[in-house]
């Protein structure tokens, strides 16, 4: 995918960086580099559904 010259300078990537495009909750379409962090917290948010998914499975009701 080419991204304008604008948008690259924006997000603070060059050519070969990973990006994300996540659905705000408006709708619409984000792009936002990749993140470490982001990326652990994850993984920590999908250890914890794992883990306690029968809690999660009673609040969502």
């Amino acid at each position: 995918m080419l991204l304008p010259k604008e948008a690259v300078v924006e997000l603070g990537v060059e050519k070969g960086s990973t990006l994300y495009m996540t659905r705000a909750p408006d709708g619409s379409m984000r792009i936002s580099p990749y993140d470490d962090r982001i990326q652990e917290q994850i993984a920590l948010g999908e250890k914890l559904m794992d883990e306690h998914r029968d809690v999660f499975r009673a609040l969502a009701k």
